[in-house]
């Protein structure tokens, strides 16, 4: 009789100990969430301030509020350092690799989605394998293809890099989307009398809108922000990018850390503003299949 009313009297304390280790678990996420935002988040708060200050000034108090703020340095760079030609350069190749990875990675991830055999797994299996080997190793054979065709200092030379940056990733992304379609939609639009073509192009396209915003954000980041292949393939002034432009400010002696952090904070809030525009749809990707399998 004491023995089942000592049991009675701890039952109730198991779910409240329950509940509160799961407190204390979302109290410890939380805190771990908010210092890894505070640490991704400075380094953008220390470009943004410093952008605002003169040389003086930043090397003074690196950390601080400017004690004047100033437009000198973005109306400087913008109009001596040629910053919208660059932009423009740079927002030129973003915009057409990104074209080019979504329509291509598209139309492949359609076909491989709906291709069952041996054949089309290897291929499928081989367009992968792009994830995993870096391009930048082909560094050399890729300078001697362009020099071959002509393309040197010229922006038609990132183009082909970057689309092949792109492709493995699109296609990954978009064939697990796809493959998570309902087989109905198709049934009835073969029903029509709708061709190959015309599913896609009204059917399975908006349809896979979050894991094409997916695609496109998760290329957008290392296409804008790539320094390596500008370097190694433009020298022309004209055909440079936004980063590339950067190097021209600092020197082997003296850098011209004002301008710099301002040619950096322009160059930054594309990305930023396109990805608060398309966050709903990314994270939408993200979560309905571009995850799955």
């Amino acid at each position: 009789m004491t023995r089942s009313f000592e049991r009675e009297r701890r039952t109730p304390a198991a779910p409240r100990t329950r509940s509160m280790r799961v407190m204390n678990m979302h109290i410890f996420s939380h805190v771990l969430l908010v210092v890894w935002s505070f640490v991704a988040l400075f380094p953008v708060w220390m470009l943004i301030i410093n952008a605002f200050k003169s040389k003086r000034e930043i090397y003074a108090n690196p950390f601080g509020l400017p004690g004047a703020w100033t437009l000198e340095n973005f109306t400087s760079a913008i109009r001596d350092a040629n910053y919208l030609n660059y932009f423009r350069n740079s927002l030129t190749v973003v915009v057409v690799s990104l074209f080019m990875i979504l329509a291509l990675g598209s139309l492949c991830a359609y076909a491989l989605a709906h291709w069952r055999s041996r054949l089309s797994g290897a291929i499928y299996f081989f367009i992968i394998i792009g994830m995993m080997l870096p391009i930048k190793i082909a560094t050399i054979r890729l300078l001697e293809m362009m020099k071959a065709f002509g393309l040197l200092n010229t922006l038609w030379s990132l183009f082909p890099v970057y689309i092949a940056m792109g492709i493995p990733t699109s296609i990954f992304i978009l064939t697990e989307f796809i493959h998570g379609l309902p087989n109905e939609l198709y049934e009835a639009s073969f029903v029509d009398g709708a061709a190959r073509l015309r599913i896609y192009s009204s059917i399975v396209l908006p349809l896979i809108r979050p894991a094409l915003a997916t695609v496109a954000i998760y290329n957008l980041v290392p296409i804008w922000n790539d320094l390596w292949f500008p370097l190694i393939f433009i020298n022309k002034e004209a055909q440079k990018t936004v980063l590339l432009a950067v190097t021209k400010l600092q020197g082997q002696y003296a850098t011209d850390w004002p301008k710099v952090l301002a040619v950096l904070t322009l160059s930054a809030l594309p990305v930023i503003l396109l990805y608060l525009m398309m966050s709903k749809q990314f994270i939408k990707g993200l979560t309905a299949g571009a995850v799955k399998g």
